[in-house]
Order: structure tokens, then C-alpha cells, then sequence
């Protein structure tokens, strides 16, 4: 059975605290982009271990087990699953803010859900999908929605105002850690929330919606900067970097390309 992991974007990162556990407490607004996704097929085997195949981008200096694995071994434990065979294709650019590796993850204990016949329900999912990245939690629902705390704190959040927008998104060659984004930011204490900065027209935005990391990352790499300033030179409503980058997207009234 093949599913489709699906990107997604940050409208607006609020940095409000460093955490005791070491995270940040945030507030941001998580929305899906289902036109742009990994593929994920995981198949029962027949043999004694279970393998993993990734094609697609490659992931540089994958040291550890890939993600997926690790959602596959989790349910391995807990459930004593048999072995399988994951296959596993990206199309989401790594290390760009669009939650490529989470949303894998988060596909694959669906996927096992299914295959197994385990009848684990959302919200015990998202309790599985909370051990493998702060993120992983928002794909096992995937609809629009608020994330707090770490991020994993969802609470779902339609939002009218892009259901006939265009998004586009533009992934330069940079690579940004984010656990290094989360390392050099500094919390800023707000007076307004994302929800309502979120519930004012789309046309507000670009003068109420923040996200945090730009201040951090823009002077350190001046051409993500710049494909911003040309979002709008293109005539976006608002453009943005999505999480701790390297991503960034823009929204518009119609269909564009060719905007890399």
C-alpha cells in the first residue's frame, strides 16, 4: 500500500521561551501542501530482518537509522510486528523547513496502523508520533491547525482565506540545522497571537505575520532574503520563510512558476 507524505509550512513562528527540557516554547500556525510530497510503501516480508530503501534526494551524513525506521521499530516493540519491506522516495527537500522527515514518520505508523490491522486510534497514534520529533504529531491528523509548547501542542485551525490562493515554494541550496536556528534565537515576548494575527485578512499579513527565524538567518544567508523581496516583486500577497528555513514560500491570487 503507497502513501503520500505530504510538506507543509509555517504561517508565522513566534520563539516565546527557552524550556527546562532544553526546546522552546513557540506558537505557530502549521498548514499541509499537498502538492508536494514524499511516496512511502511498506509491504510485509518474508525475510528475518526488515529492510529500508530510500531513493529520491539523498539525505548527506545519514548516520543513524532514517526516521521511518525508527517509527517501524517503535511499533515493532510495542506490538511485535513482523518484518517489513520500506520503500521510500523523496520529493520533499531535507533540512528546509517543510517536514519532509516528519511527515514520513508520521505516514508510517498510519501505514502500519493500516497494514497490521492495529486499530490504533489518531490521538493514540500522535502519542507514538510524539516520541520521534516535536513535529511528526501535526501529520498524523494533517489539517491546518496551531501548534504550541514544542510545537506538538495542536489545537485545529481552518483557514479560509487560502482555499483558492496559490502557494508556491522555493527551496535554495542551503541546509539549516534547527536544532543550530533553535540554539542562536532569541525569545521575543508578543502582546497579539497568531490566531488573531491569522483571523485578519490575507492581505494584513505581510505587516502582522513574523516568523522569528528570519531575523536570525537572513544576515547570515542574504539569498533567502532575497527570494523573499521577489515573492513580492512577483506580486504575492505574503511571502515568508517557513520554520527554521531554509524554505520559503509565497502566496498568491493565481497560478505562477518559474519564480526560483
Amino acid at each position: 500500500m503507497i502513501v503520500f507524505p505530504t510538506a507543509k509550512i509555517n504561517l508565522g513562528l513566534h520563539i516565546h521561551s527557552k524550556r527546562a527540557d532544553g526546546f522552546h516554547n513557540i506558537e505557530t500556525v502549521l498548514y499541509p501542501i499537498h502538492s508536494l510530497s514524499d511516496v512511502l510503501d511498506i509491504i510485509p516480508s518474508k525475510k528475518s530482518e526488515y529492510s529500508f530503501q530510500q531513493s529520491g534526494i539523498i539525505i548527506e551524513n545519514q548516520n543513524d537509522s532514517n526516521i521511518v525506521e525508527k517509527a517501524y521499530l517503535l511499533l515493532k516493540k510495542k506490538y511485535k510486528l513482523p518484518s517489513v519491506d520500506i520503500f521510500l522516495y523523496k520529493k520533499i527537500p531535507v533540512g528546509a523547513g517543510l517536514g519532509g522527515g516528519s511527515s514520513d514518520a508520521a505516514f508510517a505508523l498510519k501505514l502500519l496502523n493500516i497494514v497490521f490491522k492495529l486499530n490504533l486510534s489518531n490521538e493514540e497514534l500522535k502519542k507514538y508520533a510524539s516520541k520521534l520529533g516535536s513535529d511528526c504529531t501535526f501529520f498524523i491528523d494533517n489539517v491546518s491547525a496551531i501548534g504550541m509548547g514544542r510545537g506538538n501542542e495542536l489545537f485545529p485551525f481552518p483557514i479560509p482565506q487560502l482555499f483558492d490562493k496559490h502557494i508556491v515554494i522555493v527551496t535554495p541550496d542551503v541546509f539549516i540545522s534547527t536544532a543550530q536556528a533553535y540554539k542562536v534565537c532569541q525569545p521575543i515576548k508578543r502582546t497579539i497571537s497568531l490566531s488573531e494575527i491569522i483571523s485578519q485578512p490575507l492581505q494584513t499579513w505581510k505587516e502582522l505575520l513574523v516568523n522569528d527565524f528570519e531575523k536570525i538567518l537572513f544576515p547570515i544567508y542574504p539569498q533567502l532574503q532575497k527570494i523573499k523581496e521577489n515573492f513580492y516583486n512577483q506580486g504575492a500577497i505574503y511571502a515568508s520563510l517557513s520554520g527554521s528555513g531554509s524554505s520559503l514560500y509565497g502566496i498568491f491570487d493565481k497560478k505562477m512558476e518559474n519564480l526560483a
